[in-house]
């Protein structure tokens, strides 16, 4: 998958998502469902990764991850591919420490988490993930996004933010060992230091540089400052549903060919 610029000026930065090698990505999707995060991440980051073998335990659960019940409603799963996807393409950028993808399809906590760290471990900012797979993109931002970004800009779910802060630059330790991560956590506390990344499926009809900023209309009135402090990511799917149902499919054919563990 790459990431293609695409900025509305003194309202956002961010990034078309155009995926290149669906099979690619649908084997990365596979591999975060098994439990694997570690093996996708070592691959987009250039690392040497081989083959990792997989319990047919791990691989039920993957593929129940994947899969709809009679009646059941394809929101949660594509929600959670979209994440997945969303998760994925934050590792384009070098420089950031990226929560642990989740695999929970109704996950209430945040939908993502990145930090921007400096050369030396510290706090740059941290990015609160708003991931959004829907066939209504400016309704789904206006009436849910906007109105969750304006309570975390007031202070609400701060515990809940500086408790996932705390566990990720836990994880940075080791390469930066005298990182103070109470002094980090407390430095995200500050307003400046927050920044959103909304991810939402488009159609055809936002392709065009007008469309887009139509879309993320005041974006800077719930988040505002600096365009640096909102970020706005598109994944252009032109027939949403249908096109998650296959992806899913492929998914899971992709799990059922991974070598077994013995």
């Amino acid at each position: 998958m790459t990431l293609q610029k695409a900025t509305a000026p003194n309202l956002c930065e961010g990034s078309e998502w155009i995926v290149v090698d669906q099979h690619a990505l649908a084997e990365q999707v596979a591999r975060i469902a098994v439990g694997q995060y570690r093996h996708v991440s070592k691959i987009l980051l250039g690392a040497d990764a081989p083959a990792v073998r997989v319990t047919q335990a791990a691989k039920k659960d993957a593929v129940a991850l994947l899969s709809l019940k009679v009646d059941e409603k394809p929101w949660h799963r594509d929600g959670w591919m979209f994440q997945a996807v969303s998760w994925i393409a934050a590792h384009q950028n070098s420089g950031v420490a990226i929560r642990a993808p989740h695999l929970i399809r109704a996950h209430k906590g945040f939908d993502g988490l990145k930090l921007e760290l400096g050369e030396k471990g510290q706090v740059i900012a941290v990015v609160v993930f708003e991931d959004k797979a829907t066939e209504n993109p400016r309704a789904t931002i206006r009436e849910d996004v906007w109105p969750g970004i304006a309570r975390l800009e007031q202070g609400e779910r701060s515990n809940e933010l500086g408790q996932e802060v705390s566990a990720l630059l836990e994880t940075q330790m080791r390469s930066f060992p005298d990182l103070d991560v109470d002094a980090a956590v407390e430095e995200i506390a500050w307003k400046e230091a927050r920044r959103y990344r909304v991810a939402i499926t488009v159609d055809k009809s936002h392709a065009a540089v007008e469309a887009r900023m139509a879309l993320f209309k005041d974006f800077d009135s719930c988040a505002p400052g600096d365009t640096s402090r909102r970020h706005a990511e598109t994944m252009h799917v032109p027939d949403l549903r249908p096109w998650m149902d296959a992806f899913a499919n492929l998914v899971i054919v992709k799990i059922f060919n991974m070598p077994d563990h013995v």
